[in-house]
């Protein structure tokens, strides 16, 4: 089992910056990758980054894209989103996933953190 905890998440003005951090413990040697997703309220679950648990590829929704940057700390076990210039928009509880090796579905979820832009 991998157990996630997430942190970072508050209220920001539109415009600034938060980072987000997932930590990773259990059979985190089983990985294969980790990502960020997020919930709007009465919103389905939307794909916003991922990387790789090795190799550190990245990929972006293009909502995000250009504005986040999701980097990890392999020795930590520990995954962060940098959000910059953030909008109104993007509003949600951001929940930290990882994924094991052979598998194409994400296995285990963090409890998610709020992040609030206020306009």
């Amino acid at each position: 089992q991998v157990q996630l905890v997430e942190s970072g998440g508050g209220l920001v003005q539109a415009g600034g910056s938060l980072r987000l951090s997932c930590a990773a413990s259990g059979r985190t040697f089983s990985l294969s990758g980790a990502g960020w997703f997020r919930q709007a309220p009465g919103k389905e679950r939307q794909f916003a980054a991922a990387i790789t648990w090795s190799g550190g590829s990245t990929d972006y929704a293009d909502s995000v894209k250009g504005r986040f940057t999701i980097s990890r700390d392999k020795a930590k076990n520990t995954v962060f989103l940098e959000m910059n210039s953030l909008k109104p928009e993007d509003t949600a509880v951001y929940y930290c996933a990882v994924r094991e090796r052979g598998d194409t579905t994400w296995n285990h979820w963090g409890q998610g953190t709020q992040v609030t832009v206020s306009s």
